[in-house]
């Protein structure tokens, strides 16, 4: 059985979706909300896709990890650029003071670290390569010393490999374990790829969601592809940017504004159409879309309206993001100087 809803079956949006692509189609159609049409430049003020609280989980106080999956095909001087990048982003005053508003009081991140896992980078990773991955680190003790309540794990997939939300696993995961366990570099494991309207060849560029790991844990994670355009013109995932570790920071800070604002949305996925799936969400717009679903398309066909390098409050150099979708202004927010005021809790009317 694969993640793919049924017609009837109401899915909030999870994903990071490219504008117009065959995947922002698909997950748009099961969220219930009808592809934006495209706007003029300047991005004018849409209060209808305001986002509202439900009463779940979010996290005020986050930290975060990095694992770049088979370490054999990385650059490392890409590694040390996302790690510095995305660090930088996810502390910074100006950008946190936009996404305050939907916290009672300050927040704050912490970038506990990065870890290669061995190995070749798989040909294709699905939902259940990764959650199955997320589990064998816990059950292995690779997660111990980490608080589970208040970190993301960020899994990077390398150069080439295909991202899909199918809930089937294969063989792309037990490639990267079989790895880690013996601490090998292993072949690359020819599997056959599905083709997906949702993958990352058609317009997806990663998702978060959570694990129940045990009867009290629950491993919160994000995984994303290494947005490029191939030199035989293949696009995977979402590339803006002039260099792809750029597009891996942009992705990965999208990710984790997302998990902070509505951590348990993989619980209402889960849940389905029961009456009580909405009280997993966070923070989401009647449409069933989390803070960075929006501004991708709002931006019409040029994602550089939302997608820029902004310089950090401490002037120490620029860093790649998406802009957040902010209440305050009714779209997508930069850096600003002054923290948003808290916005109401209101939850969504019945």
């Amino acid at each position: 059985m694969t993640r793919k809803a049924t017609k009837e079956h109401r899915r909030p949006m999870n994903v990071y979706v490219r504008r117009g692509s065959r995947a922002e189609h698909a997950f748009r159609k099961r969220a219930r909300s009808a592809v934006p049409e495209a706007i003029v430049p300047g991005i004018a003020p849409t209060p209808e896709h305001d986002l509202k609280f439900q009463g779940g989980k979010t996290i005020q106080d986050l930290r975060f990890m990095n694992f770049y999956v088979g370490g054999g095909a990385w650059n490392q001087g890409d590694i040390a650029n996302i790690d510095k990048a995305l660090s930088a982003a996810m502390s910074d005053t100006d950008l946190n003071n936009v996404m305050v508003q939907y916290f009672p009081g300050p927040i704050t991140t912490n970038f506990d670290g990065s870890q290669t896992l061995p190995g070749a980078g798989p040909q294709v990773m699905s939902q259940g390569d990764v959650e199955q991955l997320v589990t064998t680190l816990h059950t292995d003790g690779k997660l111990a010393g980490h608080d589970l309540v208040s970190t993301v794990f960020n899994f990077m997939l390398p150069p080439g490999t295909v991202l899909n939300t199918d809930t089937t696993t294969t063989g792309g995961g037990q490639q990267v374990i079989a790895a880690v366990k013996s601490q090998a570099i292993a072949k690359k494991t020819h599997v056959i790829v599905p083709k997906d309207e949702d993958d990352s060849l058609n317009g997806l560029g990663g998702y978060h969601g959570s694990v129940h790991v045990s009867g009290t844990d629950t491993v919160y994670y994000a995984v994303g592809v290494y947005s490029q355009t191939e030199a035989d013109g293949t696009v995977n995932g979402i590339p803006v940017f002039d260099q792809s570790w750029k597009n891996v920071v942009a992705t990965f800070y999208h990710e984790l504004n997302e998990a902070r604002t509505d951590a348990d949305v993989e619980d209402a996925i889960r849940a389905g159409n029961d009456p009580n799936a909405d009280s997993f969400l966070g923070w989401v717009s009647d449409q069933g879309e989390e803070i960075g679903d929006f501004p991708v398309s709002e931006a019409g066909g040029d994602l550089t309206e939302v997608f820029q390098e902004v310089e950090l409050t401490d002037n120490s150099g620029k860093v790649p993001i998406q802009f957040m979708y902010s209440d305050a202004i009714h779209g997508p927010e930069g850096p600003i100087a002054n923290p948003n005021p808290p916005v109401q809790a209101l939850k969504r009317s019945a």
